[in-house]
């Protein structure tokens, strides 16, 4: 669709662990708007952010926060108390997303293969290892591979994990510990559109050392995009399917991305979903913008799709929850 001029608040930055890349997707979506011939009002959130809300009064909040309390529902709550539309998910569907062991027990019911695990305090670690090595530590509802750690049978975190070593985890009180999945880290975007929501492609992200952690993903030249994946069709397929079948579940807007891990040795039942992020990020490296320009659109007309999609679906009380079809 062709949108009207509008007056869009580009909402960015916030205090989480992920505030420079939020400027950095805020800023990349306030120039791409202004390019296009809309107003925009750039607002680097603050504890004022409602009351700057109401004195710009903008058409649509396009909001490129991410972590908390931007993409958990905070902000949501209160822009649908202002009865201002905006740009993503709705509430209930952050609430859900955000927390990886709320996202399982909304997938997994239905077919979406991810991985078991437990939450652990951190605590225990220094007591015993929560699952045989090598496993996967990361924090509940952060997101950019934020406080991740990969414990291996020689990892130099000790065995046990002594007391006295940094560990990105020390920051958080819980964690989720995961079984190590080896092989592919791979991801796949999916835009919300007229039709219903639709995949784009799948990229496969190769860390040129260590793992794909939020140095990797931020920093130009630490990661090698493979955009499309060179994976058979059948595991590039299924990476689709489930990402378009996690959008829907949780009642995804606008666009979200599913982060996938699969062990080609294992074919078919290698593959898992590791998250859905509802609130990708927009910044020049990165997947959602790249995927979008490799299926023929560009960095404008993504955003424009995402605030169209606000416009004419919402995201109030009625229309901005998890979903069940």
């Amino acid at each position: 669709m062709t949108l009207p001029k509008l007056h869009v608040a580009v909402l960015m930055g916030g205090w989480s662990n992920e505030r420079p890349v939020s400027l950095m997707s805020g800023e990349g979506v306030a120039t791409a708007l202004e390019e296009r011939g809309h107003r925009v009002t750039r607002i680097d959130m603050d504890r004022d952010v409602a009351a700057r809300l109401a004195a710009a009064k903008p058409d649509v909040v396009f909001n490129a926060l991410h972590g908390v309390p931007g993409e958990d529902g905070t902000v949501q709550g209160m822009l649908d108390l202002m009865g201002i539309p905006y740009t993503h998910s709705g509430l209930a569907t952050s609430v859900i997303a955000i927390d990886k062991e709320l996202t399982k027990q909304a997938l997994v019911p239905h077919g979406v293969p991810m991985p078991g695990g437990r939450i652990v305090k951190s605590a225990e670690l220094y007591e015993a290892d929560p699952l045989a090595r090598p496993y996967v530590l990361k924090p509940v509802n952060e997101g950019s591979s934020v406080g991740v750690a990969i414990v291996t049978r020689d990892s130099n975190y000790g065995n046990p994990i002594r007391k006295d070593v940094v560990g990105p985890w020390q920051q958080f009180d819980e964690l989720l510990a995961e079984p190590y999945i080896r092989g592919h880290e791979l991801t796949t975007a999916v835009i919300a559109g007229p039709d219903g929501p639709r995949a784009l492609t799948v990229t496969e992200l190769v860390p040129k050392s260590g793992f794909y952690d939020f140095d990797a993903k931020y920093t130009d030249g630490l990661t090698e995009h493979v955009c499309p994946a060179q994976i058979p069709d059948n595991i590039a397929d299924l990476c689709k399917s489930y990402a378009v079948q996690a959008h829907r579940l949780l009642g995804c807007k606008g666009t979200s991305r599913s982060d996938f891990r699969w062990d080609d040795e294992q074919g078919e039942a290698g593959l898992f979903l590791l998250e859905t992020n509802t609130q990708p990020g927009m910044t020049p490296l990165s997947l959602v913008p790249e995927q979008a320009r490799y299926c023929g659109m560009t960095y404008g007309e993504l955003v424009e799709a995402i605030i169209a999609d606000a416009l004419d679906h919402g995201n109030g009380a009625g229309n901005g929850g998890a979903g069940t079809n």
